[in-house]
């Protein structure tokens, strides 16, 4: 058994094929933690995980989807449809939707992202203090409902670290590109780090390295991020074994030591 922890098949991306992919992911024994990014994708993701044992589901709501005018948002068509000017976070709403099904085993995706921003500095400032407030009040959110919390983090580390330096949350920082001395901060901090096929493209060898087995989940992120021996343009929860294998050779171990190291991780972080 692999689990991919971080896969988005409510997305836009698999609506012609979504079961046979399903299918794919049954048939080589992967099982998959599919997360939401705002409440359209947290609500397709439930019930897709209500519909195959396979999948479990995460929902919350990635901060590029946070409503703002402060700058214009971007429209992502992998993902599908939503409003430009994006979504007020509702926590009582996404509450109940953690609550409709025991296949919710965190809240996710939440975080900070920098990237895309404002240009002058005082708008970049709010644009910032926004982030952070419905970031906080996502881990608000996990931290009542005992939930793990799955951390998107783009250019914003000292800030994350310094929110989740503040609290007792538990998770994953998702998809980390981070330098070693960021991921020991996380580390010490209790957080796992999410390696997925970034790492075909992005050089955090010394972080693979170095970090404890017992600290790595492996992911997807699909649609994005495929391995390049996938040989396939769309990435999907059965390429997490190149994920592993790619780890496996950093390390100097087996396939079989890191598939068994970072399931067991898997289902002590999401109780599954």
């Amino acid at each position: 058994m692999l689990i991919d922890t971080h896969s988005h098949l409510s997305f836009k991306s698999y609506d012609k094929d979504r079961d046979e992919v399903v299918k794919r992911t049954i048939d080589e024994s992967v099982v998959c933690v599919d997360v939401g990014t705002k409440y359209e994708t947290s609500e397709r993701a439930v019930k897709i995980a209500q519909a195959n044992e396979n999948i479990y589901a995460a929902v919350g709501m990635h901060p590029i989807h946070i409503k703002t005018d402060l700058m214009k948002l971007r429209m992502d068509e992998e993902e599908g449809a939503f409003q430009p000017l994006g979504e007020d976070f509702n926590y009582e709403n996404y509450k109940k939707l953690a609550l409709s099904n025991d296949r919710v085993v965190a809240i996710g995706e939440i975080g900070l992202d920098y990237y895309y921003r404002p240009k002058t500095k005082n708008r970049l400032e709010q644009f910032k203090e926004l982030q952070k407030k419905v970031f906080v009040e996502q881990l608000d959110l996990a931290q009542e409902l005992d939930l793990p919390v799955l951390v998107h983090c783009r250019m914003a580390h000292n800030d994350v670290l310094e929110i989740l330096g503040k609290r007792e949350n538990k998770g994953v920082i998702h998809c980390f590109t981070g330098n070693w001395e960021e991921a020991q901060k996380y580390i010490n901090l209790g957080f796992y780090l999410g390696i997925n096929g970034i790492i075909f493209k992005f050089d955090i060898d010394e972080v693979i390295k170095k970090t404890p087995l017992d600290k790595i989940l492996v992911e997807t992120d699909c649609p994005y991020l495929t391995p390049p021996i996938a040989g396939v343009e769309r990435n999907e929860p059965i390429f997490v074994k190149h994920v592993v294998q790619k780890i496996a050779d950093l390390r100097g171990v087996s396939f079989d030591e890191v598939a068994s190291a970072t399931t067991v991780n898997s289902k002590k972080l999401f109780n599954i």
